[in-house]
């Protein structure tokens, strides 16, 4: 094999040396995923790291819109803090997710870390086309199961909200809302946003 066959095989193969730096999947601790950089959305299970796909531009363009609109109702009324992601929140020992965006009461700061959140007050999950179970299915039953008091699903392919607010460890729904009509928050009275502008903004210039 010439240099320049070996060059173009190389070129084709990861990097293994780089990935033997790390541990192996299964393997992984809290403090070993929380030193983890760079600008892709990374979430952990039992000692499993999951890298999600990168997100489309309409996907994102829906994340701002909602994250502006939530951050600037719990501003004017001081309520806490409202993030997009990336930000780690923890659900219990040994599970973080990364909502597309998270909302924690003032009273709840102490929650608030540099790396993470325990926890969130309301998180939002616009529906991922590669994997729409994830976000409609397993991520209900998660955050359910961590006491997070309402979860929107943002759900382009049926211009749908669905608004859930826990009912003991499980969600129940709250509304479902399609365009021409507004979704409203149960756990933060007043707050209504246009479900046709939410899509909108997926095709806004």
């Amino acid at each position: 094999m010439t240099v320049s066959e070996q060059q173009a095989r190389l070129r084709t193969e990861p990097t293994w040396e780089v990935a033997h730096l790390f541990p192996a999947q299964g393997t992984w601790s809290e403090a070993e995923y929380l030193e983890l950089n760079g600008n892709r959305l990374i979430e952990f299970s039992n000692g499993f790291v999951e890298v999600l796909t990168m997100p489309t531009e309409a996907h994102q363009s829906i994340v701002l819109f909602l994250c502006e609109v939530l951050s600037a109702f719990v501003k004017a009324n001081g309520l806490g803090k409202v993030l997009p992601a990336p930000m780690r929140v923890r659900l219990w020992e040994g599970k973080f997710r990364e909502p597309d965006v998270l909302f924690m009461r003032k009273q709840h700061a102490s929650r608030r870390h540099a790396l993470f959140w325990d926890g969130a007050d309301l998180v939002i999950e616009v529906v991922s086309d590669d994997d729409r179970r994830r976000d409609v299915e397993v991520k209900r039953f998660e955050y359910g199961r961590a006491g997070i008091p309402e979860y929107w699903i943002v759900d382009p392919q049926d211009a749908s909200v669905t608004v859930l607010v826990l009912d003991g460890d499980h969600y129940a729904v709250h509304g479902k809302f399609e365009p021409g009509a507004a979704a409203v928050s149960k756990t933060l009275p007043g707050l209504a946003v246009d479900v046709a502008s939410v899509f909108a903004a997926a095709t806004d210039d």
